[in-house]
């Protein structure tokens, strides 16, 4: 009788690298579908926000209060996931985005019965807390899943058109149900998540691999979990750090931070800015200013095309990486980010605020699909870039930048209405697009020194480091 030696992990059926495709993608489409759901809370509630202060008597002359609903969501997922996500990382990722979409779904319920404004806004940021920490565990998943990186890239901007099309399409949603009342906006929503409760509960699978590891090979040490209680606090002071001290040490991920936060943040502008032109300018009443919104969906779908273009360029650099042969040069990701940042980012804002000279509302709805497309590009570009470059803590790095994008989410439309009174539309949007054309520096300069800036990145060293 021969003893078959023991099986490495490396080639264990248990490794999620090892699952068969349609194992990992049926994790990986759950995830991504979440984020589209999810997303749709988020932004749904602009649409009807004429509704809501009307009935809870806001006065929003000059300043939108209605939107701390949308702020509070938005705040509360850029602070909370820097402690959950680390934390998911380290203990478990299935267990963890159940429990988020239950108490996420659950926290429909009292948004749709809010008799105040401040129940409401308070139940808002509790569902936020919970829905940021759901759309940002697709990254970290397709990192779980897929080892190498031209495998990995499609999967990472899918996920980045579901977050992004998930927040535009918000509105959409609210507009077809608003004239039901604002508070169908919720139970709508309700039904779905509910509906696709089942499906989270059985397609959504443990994808840590220290942790499979320890479950079926508990005779390995694991580098994940320890039984000695202070090595297990100092684990968990560590997770929570670890995406504020990237934010913080790593100029890449500060720079590249600011670049997908404004694109980002511009989604949640227009739901500011869409109302006030298209109403001033053209006459239309309030709820149809969210199916407006529909052109920077359009946008992006077409953004999505463009990815799988930019990823070809991405995963072809790895034949002619001096540094590392077989993996691509993260700087190939940049390539059509930055004329997208300069042309159809920045241009698409100035046509938007000029255009309103023209007689149809057409120009600016092509203006609004131009900077669709460009933020598709941007954040994909961004997410790549930075779950490559920092593939050891991907989730930590990526839920760094999900805090920037989400910040700018919470507070950026804040300004939206004052500036727009104040500057007018045409040199409002002007101002965006100048900064638009400031942050096309930041991908510049990486594409220009990125090998030199990666080569002194502490973080990537002590990763490089451990993993070696």
């Amino acid at each position: 009788m021969t003893v078959q030696p023991p099986m490495h992990w490396e080639h264990h059926p248990h490794n999620p690298f090892n699952w068969p495709r349609w194992k990992k993608w049926m994790s990986m489409l759950t995830s991504c579908w979440v984020t589209f759901i999810v997303g749709l809370n988020a932004t749904s509630i602009t649409t009807a926000a004429d509704a809501i202060s009307s009935e809870f008597h806001l006065a929003n002359e000059i300043f939108e209060y209605n939107f701390f609903a949308v702020t509070a969501w938005n705040a509360a997922a850029a602070f909370v996931p820097l402690a959950t996500l680390p934390l998911m990382e380290t203990y478990g990722m299935k267990f963890g985005f159940l429990v988020a979409y239950g108490l996420f779904t659950i926290f429909l319920i009292p948004q749709a019965l809010a008799q105040n404004f401040a129940t409401l806004v308070v139940c808002r940021a509790i569902a936020g807390a919970f829905g940021g920490t759901l759309q940002n565990c697709a990254d970290g998943i397709a990192s779980n899943l897929f080892l190498h990186h031209r495998e990995r890239v499609f999967p990472l901007t899918l996920y980045t058109f579901t977050l992004l099309f998930g927040v535009t399409m918000g509105p959409v949603l609210g507009a077809i149900v608003e004239p039901l009342g604002w508070r169908w906006i919720f139970w709508i929503e309700l039904i779905i998540y509910g509906a696709f409760a089942p499906v989270v509960l059985f397609c959504m699978k443990e994808t840590r691999g220290p942790l499979l590891r320890l479950k079926f090979m508990p005779n390995e040490a694991s580098p994940v979990v320890s039984s000695d209680d202070s090595e297990t606090l100092a684990t968990f002071k560590e997770t929570i750090a670890r995406s504020a001290v990237l934010l913080t040490t790593e100029p890449t991920i500060t720079s590249f931070t600011l670049w997908s936060a404004f694109a980002f943040g511009l989604v949640f502008i227009s739901t500011q800015s869409i109302p006030l032109v298209f109403s001033d300018t053209y006459g239309w009443p309030s709820y149809t200013d969210g199916v407006v919104q529909a052109a920077i969906g359009i946008g992006q779908v077409i953004g999505l095309l463009a990815c799988t273009l930019q990823n070809r360029v991405y995963t072809r650099s790895a034949s002619h990486n001096p540094d590392s042969p077989g993996i691509p040069i993260p700087e190939y990701i940049l390539h059509l980010s930055i004329p997208s940042t300069a042309l159809a980012l920045a241009g698409g804002l100035f046509m938007y605020g000029w255009g309103i000279y023209q007689s149809h509302w057409i120009v600016l709805a092509v203006a609004l699909a131009l900077i669709g497309y460009a933020s598709m590009v941007i954040v994909t570009a961004v997410s790549i870039y930075i779950t490559d470059s920092y593939a050891g803590y991907a989730a930590s790095a990526i839920a760094a930048v999900a805090f920037g994008e989400n910040i700018f989410a919470a507070f950026l439309p804040l300004a939206a209405k004052p500036m727009y009174v104040r500057l007018g539309y045409q040199w409002a949007s002007s101002l965006l697009a100048f900064v638009a054309l400031a942050l096309t520096l930041a991908p510049v300069i990486l594409l220009w020194k990125g090998r030199t800036i990666r080569a002194k990145s502490v973080a990537i060293k002590k990763m490089s480091h451990s993993h070696s």
